[in-house]
């Protein structure tokens, strides 16, 4: 398991850029919502523990997609751990496509730390006296692989955005000050899965409460909202767990909650 974990670091630490293949979204959905400072940060905050930002988020509010025909693939960080003195951190977690659930080793660098230009307060400027020191953005790569022998396994690769803030205590925060805005996103990962021993590849983007590059899947205004033409790829119980005078709500919205992963 050393040994396993110490390639995944070699790997990552390498594999600072990632080139993405596929066509433009339509959507972008990103995290910072502003304009950032362009001096990286990374070398102040290599002491903090920042994994808690990737682990926050209940699992229902997580989405994500795989291939063109947008089939929703479920993603589980169960643990991530700092590795001391880097900015890299290591990763356990499950994936999931249709009932079909795979168990995943990593790694996460972080590359980039920046601060945005202004703060905002939120909705109704309800963090405006709260004592918020900055609100700060962090970028960088990830690779993870699913268990060999298991059906249908593969690598995930690509980049991250997150978003963070400090409070008076100087405290990390995860970033839900905008949480009741329209179009609200964080933790949004964007890359591929290669398929082993292949050259299959398909695109496959997830995030909180929104998707990144998510093309015509999320149809939604103020939150995620599947397109009809995709709901055959999994996506019915989401939409019809919004719907609070549906017969199958009960039963969809108890499907969304349940811990897939355990």
């Amino acid at each position: 398991m050393k040994k396993l974990a110490l390639i995944f670091l070699l790997i990552t630490i390498v594999h600072v850029c990632f080139a993405q293949t596929g066509a433009e979204p339509n959507k972008s959905h990103e995290v910072t919502g502003g304009s950032v400072i362009k001096k990286n940060l990374v070398s102040q905050f290599i002491s903090r523990d920042l994994s808690k930002l990737w682990t926050k988020t209940a699992n229902e509010n997580v989405y994500g997609f795989i291939g063109d025909q947008y089939q929703r693939i479920r993603v589980k960080f169960i643990s991530v751990k700092k590795i001391p003195a880097t900015a890299t951190y290591t990763v356990t977690g499950k994936s999931m496509v249709k009932t079909n659930i795979c168990d995943f080793t990593g790694t996460i660098v972080i590359t980039n730390i920046f601060k945005l230009q202004s703060n905002s307060y939120g909705v109704d400027n309800q963090y405006k006296n709260k004592g918020i020191k900055g609100r700060f953005v962090m970028k960088g790569n990830y690779i993870f692989a699913e268990t060999k022998g298991q059906p249908h396994s593969g690598t995930f690769e690509g980049n991250f955005e997150t978003s963070f803030y400090l409070d008076k205590g100087n405290s990390i925060i995860y970033d839900d000050i905008n949480s009741d805005a329209d179009g609200y996103a964080n933790n949004a990962f964007t890359g591929n899965w290669n398929m082993y021993d292949s050259n299959f590849t398909q695109r496959c983007n997830w995030g909180d409460f929104r998707i990144p590059k998510s093309g015509d899947l999320d149809i939604g205004a103020g939150e995620f909202s599947p397109n009809d033409k995709y709901l055959k790829y999994g996506w019915q119980t989401v939409r019809d767990s919004y719907l609070s005078d549906n017969l199958n709500s009960k039963a969809a919205l108890k499907e969304e909650k349940t811990e897939w992963w355990k």
